[in-house]
């Protein structure tokens, strides 16, 4: 079809013409609402980006003569992070006459892996980096499912509050 039908039906029926394939011979061209598919396009990349997980790395830095419950308390956080799809990062922080006896380091943090490997698994062995000691634990389950599995139970607690308001106001009355 000739360039100036093809530019006169667009008009006729207010679309725009939107070459498709400039390489073909003859050139492809189609008749569209270009802003609309502009708009449509715009939205799926939204969504696209909404579902992407970004790789995080949480940092948690110990000291070889930590006590039981600071242990615990960061223990927590390392659970926490695991949960939520996170890498973490373990330091452990060396000082003065410490730093002579790095396999207190080593047994702390082989002790906090096997406490938590139900959750993650050692992605890189502990090394010794200068002052420090570095291991990094990755989770057994994808961000993006952990995003999910957390979107689920935000939903269900909503709905479980929502339950109980009502009721509530259902009692209200009742006494009154």
């Amino acid at each position: 079809m000739p360039l100036a039908k093809a530019l006169e039906l667009a008009q006729e029926y207010d679309l725009d013409l939107v070459e498709v394939a400039a390489n073909a011979r003859p050139p492809v061209c189609k008749l569209m609402d270009y802003g609309k598919f502009k708009y449509e396009s715009a939205m799926k990349a939204r969504e696209a980006r909404k579902n992407q997980a970004h790789t995080v790395i949480k940092e948690m830095k110990l000291r070889p003569k930590i006590d039981p419950h600071d242990y615990d308390t960061k223990k927590g956080h390392v659970v926490r992070f695991l949960k939520q799809g996170d890498k973490v990062k373990i330091t452990i922080m060396f000082r003065g006459r410490e730093q002579s006896r790095p396999e207190l380091g080593f047994r702390l943090l082989q002790r906090l892996a096997e406490d938590v490997q139900d959750l993650g698994f050692i992605e890189s062995n502990p090394k010794q980096d200068g002052r420090n000691m570095i291991m990094v634990l990755g989770p057994h389950k994808k961000k993006t499912e952990a995003m999910a599995e957390a979107r689920e139970a935000q939903a269900a607690r909503k709905a479980e509050r929502q339950g109980s308001a009502a009721e509530q106001g259902a009692e209200e009355p009742a006494e009154a």
